[in-house]
């Protein structure tokens, strides 16, 4: 029997479990000091990520008792903290979006909650930090993969030893694919040297893509502003392309850059690089600037691309 099909292992997740709860607070009646229930609180988040969700759409993906999900609706919508209207293919069903009063409800939560746990991580060294968000981190792509993500690869947490084979890998596969010169590498390897000097777990990551334990991919998402995310170093090789790491990593990046409070991405990107830009495209980032360039040993069209978050 695999082991996570043992008496061992299930209590150690219950007992895992049963600590996180705690030390997080969510057990309380009601979250961060607010009037609202920790499913009033999931439900608030969803409205303020995406605008116009179907009140169906949340209840799946929160996995909330139709019933339950309805008295919270309408309890937000007494309350002034929403709309509602039919949705045109069936009347039965609302669409959702938060008010203005909504909206600075879920400031207030959200910035309760950021506090909570920016003094929870205060009371630990750089380098424990660092180690719990990479464990929780593992936790989460361990478990999600397998629910979202195709059995052929998974999300990772960067540990030691990748910078380096980011940096070997970059500029390997862009001389091969596009003639790069060995100036890319370099390049390549200060964003990596600055990102290992400098990092803060709680604005920044770095997400590698594995298949069968091989990496296979890599993202960063690192802090350009205290309001502005920049998503760097995306590449998938070529055994792994058409598995959808890439647009997944791209994914990742978006909700982890979501999640650390930034309120808006950017990256920068060349016009050679199809598929990188048809990911970036389909993931709502729109071409903003382009810039001609000789770099890399090569006549090149940068291009810097955003989305608000």
């Amino acid at each position: 029997m695999p082991i996570d099909g043992t008496d061992d292992a299930i209590a150690a997740v219950r007992a895992f479990n049963r600590f996180y709860t705690r030390k997080l607070g969510v057990l309380d009646q009601h979250l961060g000091k607010s009037p609202f229930s920790l499913s009033e609180a999931r439900v608030l988040y969803e409205l303020a990520q995406r605008d116009e969700l179907a009140a169906k759409e949340i209840g799946n993906e929160l996995g909330l008792d139709p019933g339950y999900l309805s008295r919270i609706v309408q309890s937000f919508d007494e309350k002034g903290l929403i709309t509602r209207r039919p949705l045109p293919a069936d009347r039965r069903q609302y669409q959702l979006s938060l008010t203005a009063k909504g909206r600075q409800a879920f400031t207030r939560l959200n910035l309760s909650s950021q506090n909570e746990v920016a003094a929870m991580l205060a009371q630990l060294s750089a380098s424990d930090a660092s180690r719990l968000t990479q464990a929780m981190a593992t936790i989460e792509s361990v478990l999600e993969q397998r629910r979202t993500q195709p059995a052929a690869f998974m999300l990772r947490s960067h540990r030691v030893g990748d910078m380096g084979w980011v940096i070997s890998r970059q500029g390997a596969a862009y001389a091969a694919d596009y003639s790069w010169d060995i100036s890319y590498e370099a390049l390549v390897a200060e964003i990596c040297a600055q990102f290992i000097r400098n990092y803060d777990a709680a604005r920044e990551h770095c997400w590698i893509a594995e298949v069968g334990g091989e990496p296979v991919g890599s993202v960063f998402l690192v802090k350009a502003t205290d309001e502005i995310a920049k998503l760097r170093l995306l590449q998938v090789e070529k055994k792994a392309r058409g598995l959808g790491v890439g647009r997944a990593l791209v994914e990742q990046c978006i909700q982890g850059a979501r999640e650390r409070g930034y309120s808006r991405m950017t990256l920068w990107t060349q016009s050679i690089l199809v598929a990188a830009r048809g990911i970036y495209k389909s993931a709502g980032f729109k071409l903003v600037a382009t810039e001609p360039h000789h770099s890399f040993g090569q006549d090149l069209i940068g291009e810097t691309w955003e989305r608000d978050l």
